[in-house]
């Protein structure tokens, strides 16, 4: 079963009553972030219970020294992980002497609120301490979107019982470890701790990477409204530094700290200025004051919504669902700088190391392209170009040659940082992925300069290596690729993965017809490039010789191309058999049985009828749809979005629905039970297509956009926006029609159910 604590709520993330079993869960469900920086919702006060303290800081990290029992040539020798930086939103609270702990403390009317449409989270709860003595608290913070070096904490302390002796001590602390580390190693090296007035500050550098960082803070105080002068006293170690306040408050009068804080960082200062930055910043921001800086918030999140937004009516669930998701992606990434990308986990904590995955590629960029300038979306393929010298040494590691390039599975610099041999040398779809989203952009913006002035040499790369991979068999007469594990995890070195076959024929073809449209439009960039690479015109041979014999198992008996070689050699039982106790099989069976399993973790020969539909006829989708999904236990955060989308084109929609719901609760609901490591960010960009290229059909046909809109019987209606091409067009369904609005930008063409429609600005409903 899975879990069923958060409130419905079309606006919030709430929950309600104090359960010590879901602190992990609720941190990384009420998660803040603001793209340069992000916390797990960890309590500011004490809590000796269990419990996964996480602060990020975007594109921060550090090369952890490889740990494996079982050392293989070409292994990476580092995993870079993002790390837990110091954490600044610690307030020590002491109330008559005892410490205010939730662990040890009675809880009472504890609510807490995660506010998606203006950027904040609040706690509020009264507690009885050991002493008997009962206070009540409200707490609020928030990381500011328009000053995305700091964040804000209002914190309410009222005595209920009687008056009390207060003492707070906010404190900024270097000392701490990841969760993930492999050799318990120090990543962090303290500089300096400095103390001026109610600041204060701990200066550290990372190990090996040498990314110097400023964590600041400054305290004021107020006694119902009132402004207090109060004299601090300084309680410092080596590598943290609290200022303890301490003052007789009244029964009930509320005492309030607000609290500023937050990073200044080497990537965007110089080393030395970093903590002369933090203390200006932090004046700065301190005299705007928290009331100020928190309308200021609520006006950046409005701006971000009038854009992203999803409406569904009807249905509290569904709209909660997409609406955390669209919030996660964009507290995680906003697109202002090409240096970053996106992590699986976000700022909500560290599992995959926090690094880059090929879930960029395939699942997020659509999101971007559509609900912002398309330039954000330039930027994440700007992001792999600028990595692409980094892919060819990969590749060069695993013996490669001649510029061919791998894309890593992981990684922070460029450098492949994943070491289970499995994904590392095997999951080489990844590549794939990268082509695809150069692809994906230029068909959505129109924007086809990207190729001849980065694009192609990506390309180029990418098919060198599927070049080098493929095997020319003697007995089949065509080019096989072996030894590879596809999409789905729960088959590794196999043989003749269809997805992994498809994408690098693809990949060939594409880069060839590109190279020719370079050559004839582009003619500079194209001398430029044949020089750079020093391709020849027997190596494009070659490369099409490979495209045009690629080979693709298939069975005559069911109709379907096959997963891979041996797939119809296994015990074919379907999921409908599995107990229900042993789901989900990742966490019930051992690896060697799930291996020798018909479980598919993901899709992955239905991915590829997702990327390339229109390659295939409605009947070969329906078929591969029927056959694959019944043994498909969407173990992975990335299945239920593509089955999803392809139950809607295949006008299945209750089964669409329930997708739909798995993908957009996916973590609210806990469905993988593992959200308390986190969240899954990227697969979040799959709920915003389950609806928008799902229910919605939306697809780039003929240059326009196209529409083939259905929607499920649970709601009224839905709507979203999408940027196209500079035009903003808003799409609204119901049960009856569909209406388009184009709210700025110039008229569209668009296909609605196959037929082409004017859209000028104003609405225009069709039946």
């Amino acid at each position: 079963m899975h879990q069923d604590y958060i409130q419905p709520n079309e606006w919030s993330i709430v929950e309600e009553g104090f359960d010590k079993q879901r602190v992990k869960s609720s941190e990384s469900l009420f998660s803040i972030g603001n793209g340069a920086m992000g916390q797990r919702a960890n309590f500011e006060e004490d809590y000796s219970g269990a419990t996964f303290q996480g602060s990020y800081i975007a594109g921060v990290y550090y090369p952890d020294k490889t740990r494996v029992g079982w050392w293989k040539n070409g292994y990476p020798e580092y995993f870079a992980k993002v790390l837990n930086a110091p954490n600044w939103i610690g307030i020590h609270v002491e109330v008559n002497g005892a410490i205010l702990d939730l662990n040890t403390c009675e809880v009472h009317d504890f609510r807490r609120e995660l506010n998606m449409k203006e950027g904040w989270y609040q706690r509020t709860f009264r507690a009885i301490l050991p002493n008997g003595i009962e206070v009540k608290i409200s707490s609020t913070r928030l990381l500011s979107l328009r000053f995305d070096e700091v964040g804000a904490i209002q914190y309410d302390i009222t005595p209920m019982s009687s008056e009390v002796l207060l003492t707070v001590t906010p404190y900024v602390d270097a000392g701490i470890t990841n969760e993930d580390t492999n050799w318990d190693d120090t990543f962090w090296e303290v500089l300096q701790v400095q103390r001026n007035g109610d600041q204060a500050s701990v200066t550290t550098r990372t190990m090996k990477t040498d990314f110097y960082v400023c964590t600041g803070m400054t305290n004021s105080f107020y006694v119902n409204g009132v402004h207090q002068e109060l004299e601090a006293e300084v309680h410092q170690r080596e590598d943290c530094i609290g200022l303890k306040y301490t003052m007789e408050v009244a029964q009930g009068d509320t005492f309030r700290v607000e609290k500023f804080g937050g990073y200044t960082v080497s990537l965007n200062h110089t080393k030395d200025q970093v903590a002369k930055r933090s203390r200006e910043l932090l004046l700065k921001i301190s005299e705007i004051g928290f009331s100020e800086l928190l309308d200021i918030q609520k006006e950046e999140w409005a701006a971000v919504w009038e854009m992203a937004d999803i409406t569904i009516d009807g249905d509290v669930k569904a709209q909660q669902g997409i609406r955390f998701n669209i919030f996660q992606l964009n507290q995680t990434y906003l697109g202002k700088d090409a240096r970053l990308n996106i992590g699986p986990k976000g700022f909500t904590g560290e599992k995959y190391g926090g690094s880059t995955y090929w879930d960029t590629e395939a699942y997020c960029l659509p999101f971007y392209m559509a609900t912002k300038d398309h330039k954000v979306a330039r930027n994440l393929l700007t992001y792999r170009y600028h990595h692409l010298e980094k892919a060819i040494e990969n590749a060069a590691k695993l013996g490669f040659t001649n510029g061919a390039a791998l894309y890593p599975m992981v990684t922070m610099n460029g450098e492949e940082c994943h070491n289970e041999w499995e994904i590392t040398f095997e999951e080489i779809h990844r590549n794939g992925a990268m082509v695809f989203a150069i692809y994906n952009y230029v068909r959505y913006t129109g924007d086809y300069s990207y190729i001849p002035e980065k694009g192609l040499e990506v390309m180029i790369a990418i098919a060198r290596f599927w070049h080098q991979r493929a095997t020319f068999s003697e007995e089949k007469e065509k080019y096989v690729i072996l030894g590879v594990t596809g999409p789905n995890e729960y088959e590794n070195n196999i043989n003749n993965n269809h997805y992994t076959n498809y994408l690098a024929k693809w990949c060939i073809e594409y880069c060839l017809e590109s190279i020719e449209r370079v050559r004839k439009e582009h003619p500079q960039d194209s001398d430029r490039i044949w020089k750079k690479t020093g391709i020849t015109i027997d190596e494009l041979s070659e490369w099409s010789d490979v495209a045009g014999k690629m080979f693709f198992p298939y069975s005559e008996k069911y109709q379907v191309y096959l997963q891979q070689d041996g797939f119809l050699d296994k015990e074919l039982k379907t999921v409908d058999q599995l107990p229900f106790e042993q789901r989900p099989i990742n966490q019930q069976w051992s690896w060697d049985r799930i291996l020798r399993s018909p479980y598919i973790k993901q899709a992955d020969t239905l991915q590829g009828m997702y990327m390339f539909e229109d390659q295939y006829t409605r009947d070969e989708l329906e078929r591969h749809f029927d056959f694959y999904e019944p043994y498909t236990v969407h173990e992975s955060s990335l299945s239920p979005c593509v089955h999803s989308i392809l139950a809607s084109k295949l006008n299945r929609i209750t089964q669409a629905y329930t997708f739909y719901l798995r993908t957009s609760r996916l973590d609210l609901d806990d469905y993988n039970k593992e959200v308390e490591e986190g969240c899954h960010i990227t697969s979040m960009a799959g709920t915003w297509m389950s609806i928008v290229e799902g229910f919605a059909g939306m697809r780039v046909a003929k240059d326009k956009l196209s529409f083939y809109p259905r929607i499920p019987e649970q709601w009224k209606g839905y709507s979203f926006k999408v940027n196209f091409r500079g035009t903003i067009l808003k799409v609204s369904v119901n049960h009856e029609k569909t209406t388009f609005n184009i709210e700025k930008g110039e008229p569209l063409t668009v296909i609605l159910k196959n037929q082409e429609i004017n859209v000028a600005e104003g609405e225009k409903s069709f039946v």
